[in-house]
């Protein structure tokens, strides 16, 4: 597949090294010409140095004969008439705008984007991803990252295990004999840095990070089984009052159980906007690493610190001041991934990683087969993929035992009609059957290709 990616960004970048290790041909364009040099010394890709929406920069690119096109630079209104350009112009078939601005993104203006006016088939927006991303690890607080799949019938739980688990040592084939009734599977483990497929042998120890899939029914449990315990949260400071503060109040506002929520935001304008938008969120205009700012937002007694500006370090050091203050729960935002394993130590609990949430968003309308979601894991190592077994996939009719996954693949969970299974070697896939499956990297072309069918591509 040949894919333009307009925008060397993170984000551009993060979509370029994907789609290149999957040894798909890949162009990168950005003016930045020290952007495009990174992603050609550090990828196995071609760079464009200009800006993406000119006709003659897509022409160099490779426009006219390219399958889709990914418009991700800092700028909206570039990333439309990008989207534009290819479409008149060059005739690409697939269009993906990365769009910030929560006004393109109004429902009433949907419109806007039929192929008759603004051609752009797929809209990303990060911020609402991001958001969303930060409610769900307020829902679940006992772990540091988490995703639901199959209608949310499922659920991917990041749990760090301390001494208080009570299964530690334990072979994971035994916690199948320990609850027999339990739907929860081990699919990864982070262990010194490193993250691999465990075994049916292997045994889990304190300091792993386990990632688990769960039927929802069986969350809880599954938690207290691993050592986790579960509090509701009351009260949240929001430190940040921004696109992604702003959109979090407002659902917490939205909500029957309504939890009461603060907003700290440093710049005057922001704050008031933030103030005009909400109706029952106190919006306090001052620095929320002031400690008398956060005292003013009562924030020893909240239950939980969520600091999601736009600065990194801002929002671990608000963290972390919330905490040395008495709040329970801190999570921030973290667009560097190279501060993640930093985080349990400095006494994070979560995290959001915006670059993640967006990649995972495009990923999804990328990738071969009938893919209906797609989840990035850590900087890039893995993928969950949520897939519909056809006809005409490798792995239709064979049991699970059978098919021959790498190592470095596990399946989650199987949902024929309206029941969710816990995979097991003598469930068979069938055709309409829906898969969850967790890959490293280096596997997910092999994923595809089993997934794979032979008239619909997307």
């Amino acid at each position: 597949m040949k894919v333009i990616i307009c925008g060397a960004g993170q984000v551009g970048w993060q979509i370029a090294r994907h789609l290149a290790n999957e040894k798909n041909d890949v162009t990168v364009v950005d003016r930045d010409p020290d952007l495009v040099r990174r992603a050609t010394d550090s990828l196995d890709v071609q760079g464009i140095v200009g800006f993406a929406s000119y006709p003659d920069i897509l022409a160099r690119a490779g426009a006219a004969d390219a399958d889709m096109i990914i418009a991700a630079t800092h700028s909206d209104e570039v990333n439309m008439v990008t989207c534009q350009v290819a479409h008149s112009v060059f005739n690409i078939t697939r269009k993906i705008a990365r769009l910030r601005s929560q006004s393109y993104l109004d429902a009433i203006y949907a419109d806007l984007y039929r192929r008759d006016h603004l051609p752009i088939d797929v809209v990303i927006s990060p911020e609402k991803e991001v958001a969303e991303a930060a409610l769900r690890r307020l829902e679940t607080p006992a772990a540091f990252e988490t995703e639901f799949f199959m209608n949310g019938e499922v659920q991917m739980l990041g749990i760090t295990l301390d001494d208080a688990c009570p299964v530690l040592n334990t072979p994971l084939r035994q916690l199948s004999d320990l609850f027999s009734t339990l739907s929860a599977i081990v699919v990864a483990v982070r262990r010194d840095g490193n993250l691999f497929v465990p075994s049916s042998g292997d045994q889990i120890f304190s300091g792993d990070s386990c990632y688990i899939f769960v039927q929802i029914h069986d969350v809880q449990r599954t938690l207290e089984i691993f050592g986790k315990t579960t509090q509701s949260k009351d009260s949240v400071v929001i430190v940040g009052g921004g696109n992604v503060g702003l959109a979090v109040a407002k659902n917490l506002e939205s909500r029957s159980s309504r939890i009461r929520a603060k907003v700290i935001e440093k710049d005057r304008a922001t704050a008031e906007l933030a103030a005009e938008a909400l109706e029952k969120t106190i919006v306090l205009h001052g620095d929320g690493l002031d400690v008398e700012m956060l005292e003013e937002a009562n924030i020893e007694k909240s239950d939980a610190i969520l600091a999601v500006t736009d600065d990194d370090k801002t929002n671990l050091l608000a963290a972390i001041r919330a905490k040395s203050m008495g709040c329970s729960l801190a999570i921030c935002l973290v667009n560097d991934p190279t501060m993640v394993p930093l985080l349990q130590a400095m006494g994070i609990d979560a995290y959001v990683n915006p670059r993640a949430t967006t990649v995972s968003s495009i990923l999804r309308h990328i990738r071969h087969g009938r893919v209906r979601g797609v989840y990035s894991i850590g900087d890039a190592e893995g993928e969950i993929i949520e897939a519909q077994v056809l006809s005409t996939s490798t792995i239709a009719g064979c049991f699970i035992r059978d098919v021959e996954f790498p190592e470095g693949v596990l399946v989650g969970a199987v949902r024929k009609g309206n029941e969710t299974l816990r995979p097991s070697g003598s469930v068979r896939l069938e055709e309409g059957d829906h898969i969850v499956i967790f890959a490293l990297a280096d596997d997910v072309r092999e994923v595809e290709r089993l997934l794979q069918v032979t008239v619909d591509f997307f």
